[in-house]
């Protein structure tokens, strides 16, 4: 089947997502291994995708646990540390795509409230067709009903959607629906796959 849309994930896929890797800068990283052993972060984040204020709830969660405070509001104010950089290469496939006139997708799982500041600063993210972001639309990878939204509003059938996410679990979740999957580890593999499906050529995907 031909490939009516292409869906992009954001997270590692056109923004480096490594809060760990920035935290080692901003605290260290023995503090932050210290930290992210008593905290689960990623968790907090989780209510940030389903729609709570990136800063209330960073900043709840800091007076929860005081030992950590002041580097669990990095979260929130240091959000630009964590979050990058770009990932050049993917941007330019997506912007390759919409040369040739391909609708291309978010699917990400994302707070609203940080997305509209994320896009000043990373401009990749006004460029799509259709937006899908958990934090707007209260649902989360890997649950079915995300997915299910962007069918229902696309009106693209399954197997005519190529969707690209660096989590296994998502990538699964949407290969049960019927949708054609890349799991990307990195951007040349994306590019590889999208020249397989005829989307574009060796050249076109440098």
């Amino acid at each position: 089947m031909p490939i009516d849309a292409v869906v992009f994930d954001v997270g590692n896929v056109l923004i480096e997502w490594q809060p760990e890797r920035a935290y080692d800068r901003l605290i260290g990283e023995d503090k932050r291994r210290e930290m992210f052993a008593e905290l689960d972060l990623h968790d907090m984040n989780n209510d940030v995708d389903l729609g709570a204020p990136l800063k209330e709830r960073a900043y709840a969660f800091a007076e929860e646990h005081p030992k950590w405070g002041d580097a669990i509001r990095m979260w929130h104010d240091n959000w630009f540390d964590l979050a990058g950089p770009a990932i050049d290469h993917s941007w330019r496939l997506l912007r390759a795509l919409r040369a040739k006139g391909v609708p291309v997708f978010v699917l990400s799982n994302f707070g609203d409230d940080i997305w509209d500041r994320a896009s000043e600063v990373f401009e990749i993210l006004k460029e799509f067709d259709r937006y899908y972001v958990s934090g707007k639309l209260g649902h989360v990878k890997p649950f079915n009903r995300i997915y299910e939204i962007v069918e229902e509003d696309s009106a693209i059938e399954p197997d005519r959607l190529l969707f690209a996410d660096d989590r296994a679990d998502n990538i699964a979740m949407a290969q049960a629906r019927g949708w054609k999957t890349h799991l990307f580890e990195g951007p040349q593999g994306w590019a590889d796959c999208l020249v397989a499906e005829g989307l574009l050529t060796a050249e076109e995907a440098l």
